[in-house]
């Protein structure tokens, strides 16, 4: 039980707070000091336990280099730089304005207008952050003074900004490209179905509320003087974003490129855009850059941590139990899919999707192999699944973003309230993708 104890003990330190990557590092080599003692009992000697606990970790250097030459991983970084360059541009800025003039004489119009500009900055940066803060930002003072209800303009900005963890080309699902050994580029076209089906409910969400309660979303009167030139104004703030998605996406299932290749093409795309929006400077490379960095450096980090924590767990056998525990599940397989996904949403209300996806996922995924488990599948499942973990109370990230750009008259209350109605139709399109996989191609 040596595994198990340390899988929730690390849980527990997660939720305190501390560093993840340092948390799983530590918890390794406690735990791992543990198992070498238990493994040298009844005659434990210094220099036994301390023989088997360096075996233990004999492996850990080839690992390490084994994830640092590793050219799906090499996709990250480009793409997180790709989308920190398109987010520094001031793009989601020229897209919503643009798009609440189009869509604001319809009843939930900018509400609407949120969700795409939601797809756009999703299918173009996949920052859900940078996302959620932007929109959060533009949006929701326009949503507030035209007496849309708090709860739905926040919801839908929380939910809108999480798109990027589903639609391709996201971090998640390279992430999970690695862990499952899946070609990304077939996840990518797998994901795209079931991330435009979400969209689709979201916009049919907003249009069904807003018929049924008019003042929860009112139409917006847009003055004559802002209305020359919006047609241009938005397909000039929509067509370029548009075709830097199309060169990306498209030379990756055209079989062009592969998803490292498009996504050095993606972040040179995205300076060439913030140039034609006559944003680019050294000072937005160079921040770029030094975000970049951070960002991947903190998933190396984690990435580092997490394996070490796998080895130990593996070793006291914990995986085994978890395996005997899942397969002897009523339903076979639908059993184990059921507590799978289960499981993976009550972590989400905790910690990230990047622990999720190199902690918990390799847990389930030889025990999926076992059961007969499409992995394509199974790998969609979790990445839908993870999305919903961004928006789930009371950790969820987006949240939290959002929460941090409110004017004050928005309570957390009311942001919690308020994407409930998007986590069910998430649930919703989940549960379609678990029962009906031949409508999505999968």
């Amino acid at each position: 039980m040596t595994g198990i104890i340390m899988f929730f003990a690390a849980l527990v330190l997660l939720t305190v707070g501390y560093p993840v990557a340092f948390t799983f590092g530590a918890v390794a080599m406690l735990f791992g000091a543990i198992a070498a003692f238990i493994e040298m009992m009844p005659h434990p000697t210094i220099a036994a336990v301390a023989e088997e606990f360096f075996l233990m970790f004999s492996m850990m250097p080839f690992r390490i280099y084994s994830i640092m030459t590793n050219t799906i991983l090499m996709a990250v970084p480009l793409f997180i730089l790709m989308g920190i360059v398109l987010q520094k541009s001031e793009l989601a800025e020229r897209l919503l304005e643009s798009m609440g003039v189009l869509f604001g004489k319809v009843r939930g119009g900018v509400a609407i207008s949120t969700v795409i500009v939601g797809t756009l900055l999703a299918a173009s940066t996949g920052v859900v952050g940078a996302s959620v803060v932007a929109m959060g930002v533009i949006s929701l003072p326009v949503m507030l003074k035209y007496g849309y209800s708090k709860k739905l303009a926040t919801g839908t900005i929380c939910a809108s900004g999480t798109l990027g963890q589903i639609i391709p080309p996201s971090i998640v699902l390279i992430i999970l490209g690695d862990v499952f050994q899946l070609p990304v580029g077939d996840l990518f076209k797998a994901a795209l179905w079931p991330g435009l089906v979400l969209v689709g409910c979201y916009v049919l969400y907003i249009l069904v509320i807003s018929y049924l309660k008019p003042e929860v979303a009112p139409a917006i009167i847009v003055p004559e003087e802002h209305k020359k030139g919006s047609l241009k104004r938005a397909l000039f703030a929509i067509v370029p974003p548009l075709t830097l998605i199309i060169m990306v996406l498209g030379s990756i299932f055209a079989g062009i490129a592969t998803p490292t290749e498009s996504a050095a093409v993606g972040a040179l795309g995205s300076m060439v855009l913030a140039a034609l929006y006559k944003r680019l400077s050294w000072k937005i490379v160079i921040d770029s850059c030094h975000e970049t960095v951070k960002i991947t450096a903190m998933v190396f980090a984690i990435l580092i941590g997490a394996t070490a924590f796998s080895m130990v767990f593996v070793y006291t056998g914990a995986d085994g139990i978890v395996e005997h525990f899942m397969t002897g599940l009523p339903g076979d397989k639908w059993g184990f899919l059921i507590l799978a996904m289960l499981a993976i949403m009550l972590l989400g209300f905790f910690i990230d999707f990047i622990e999720i996806s190199y902690i918990v996922v390799p847990i389930l995924l030889p025990i999926a192999d076992t059961i007969g488990i499409n992995p394509m599948w199974f790998a969609i499942l979790i990445a839908m699944n993870l999305q919903t973990s961004f928006l789930t109370p009371p950790f969820g990230f987006s949240l939290f973003y959002l929460k941090g750009v409110c004017p004050p008259e928005v309570r957390t209350v009311d942001i919690y309230k308020g994407v409930m109605p998007f986590i069910c139709i998430q649930i919703m399109v989940l549960a379609s993708i678990v029962i009906f996989p031949q409508l999505y191609g999968l």
